[in-house]
């Protein structure tokens, strides 16, 4: 009997044991053995749920755990947790790793099948102060616990004092974070550079998420550069300068979005693109090489609106590149065809969500486009509970195929992105988008969906841009 091929796995939440996984169900030990490589303490775990922890939607740290090492072992999988790879040795066809418990040995591993799973990591600006105590970027299990760990200092330290945080950053993470802090009780001041909060939408919309921010009792600077972390006496973070203003803060939280972890496959030579993802081909195999493949974070993938590969962030996509790996490996065969830019978050009860390119995003791709909002309801106005929503389309000129689509309100307002997001998949035009047979009931929905209000609205600027 020919001995089994190795699977080799760095990385070991979503895409990294995605993979492993699904190659398992296609392979038995006795055909492919695989070896999966994790530098932290956890597992396949929803990094997304963390600011619903912190905030006490979420009760306990396990619930965003999704599978455990030892379920993983159970189904054949050698995991080697605290355990990090620091080289690739692409010709020797081999991977070096040290344990991070005991006595940090080194010891080189061989692979025939090589899955890079590494991640992104939290930006963090060179600042002064920016690596002090109470300073705190949200990525990993590890890092919730560490934050938590901070502000159950402040609290119980506190004497009923008014408790500060400062975030610097009005993203996804820097907005959910925000409000988790918010929930806590604590006085929240958002620094961010940019016009507008969340800048995945445009400035106007961004301006809606910056109204209900306030309404909660922020404060929301923008235009703001941080400049520096102010230390105490002891050394742990107590302030925040940016400009000429000074904010104080017992914890601070960076919010500044994340960029691929890929300096590991740069010293092996691997290719990465501009963002400083892996590119990879459909299949996610490495451009190059026959043998080693990549997912999740740490990898650029194809907008199928821009026709330009991006860096996307999401466990959904993670998800899906490990199950696209592990089918290739395990000898059937998958693609990954790309992402349309589909994102969707709150702050309290404010849904926001975004598909497609921004206004900004169509223009760095030289595309010509039209673009409405449109104000309407989430159910028939004379149903109770109906609150109002702002949606806002990009069509192209002259063909009318959507662009993309921003949806700010309440109830009900987030996951109607996805009609769009299938809408931009499927490269239906704004016209086609009208007749989209959409359920309807009062409770869930005026006769006219928000959308297809919305669709409406994109169609007739196109018409009339073409009689002009």
């Amino acid at each position: 009997m020919a001995a089994a091929r190795r699977m080799v796995v760095v990385g070991g939440d979503a895409a990294g044991m995605s993979a492993a996984s699904q190659a398992r169900r296609l392979k038995g030990p006795d055909e492919l053995e695989i070896i999966a490589f994790e530098r932290g303490d956890f597992t396949s775990y929803s990094a997304c749920g963390i600011p619903y922890w912190i905030g006490g939607s979420v009760d306990s740290r396990d619930d965003l755990i999704a599978r455990t090492p030892e379920a993983h072992r159970e189904r054949g999988i050698d995991l080697r947790m605290r355990t990090e790879v620091t080289r690739i040795d692409v010709d020797g066809g081999r991977v070096l790793a040290r344990g991070l418990s005991g006595d940090g040995g080194e010891e080189w591993t061989g692979f025939d099948e090589l899955v890079v799973a590494t991640g992104a990591a939290p930006l963090r600006p060179p600042l002064p102060g920016i690596d002090a105590p109470g300073v705190h970027a949200v990525q990993t299990l590890e890092d919730g616990e560490a934050l938590l760990g901070t502000l159950g200092g402040v609290e119980s330290g506190s004497g009923g004092e008014r408790r500060r945080a400062v975030v610097v950053g009005a993203g996804y993470i820097g907005v959910e974070m925000a409000e988790a802090l918010t929930l806590r009780g604590y006085e929240v001041t958002v620094l961010d550079q940019a016009e507008q909060p969340m800048t995945t939408l445009d400035p106007d919309m961004g301006a809606l998420v910056r109204d209900a921010m306030c309404g909660m009792g922020m404060e929301v600077v923008t235009g703001a550069e941080v400049t520096a972390v102010e230390t105490d006496g002891k050394g742990r973070a107590r302030a925040v300068t940016a400009g000429e203003r000074t904010y104080p803060a017992d914890v601070v939280v960076l919010g500044l979005g994340v960029a691929p972890e890929t300096s590991l496959a740069r010293e092996a030579g691997l290719p990465v693109g501009e963002s400083g993802g892996l590119l990879t081909d459909l299949a996610m195999r490495v451009r190059g090489h026959t043998d080693i493949w990549a997912g999740g974070d740490c990898v650029e993938v194809l907008d199928l609106v821009s026709g330009r590969t991006r860096h996307v962030a999401l466990g959904t996509h993670a998800n899906k590149h490990g199950q696209v790996i592990g089918a290739n490996i395990g000898g059937g065969y998958a693609t990954f065809p790309g992402v349309v830019g589909t994102a969707v978050s709150k702050v309290c009860d404010l849904e926001i969500a975004r598909t497609g390119v921004l206004e900004s995003q169509a223009r760095e791709a030289g595309l010509q486009f039209v673009t409405v909002t449109a104000d309407a309801t989430g159910r028939a106005g004379y149903f109770p509970g109906a609150e109002s929503m702002r949606v806002k389309m990009l069509a192209e000129r002259g063909t009318g195929r959507l662009l993309g689509t921003q949806i700010v309100g309440r109830t009900g307002a987030g996951k109607r992105v996805d009609v769009a997001a299938v809408a931009l998949t499927a490269g239906l035009t704004v016209e086609q988008m009208i007749y989209l047979d959409l359920g309807y009931a009062p409770p869930f929905s005026p006769v006219w969906d928000p959308v297809l209000v919305a669709a409406r609205k994109a169609a007739a600027a196109v018409r009339q841009e073409r009689r002009e």
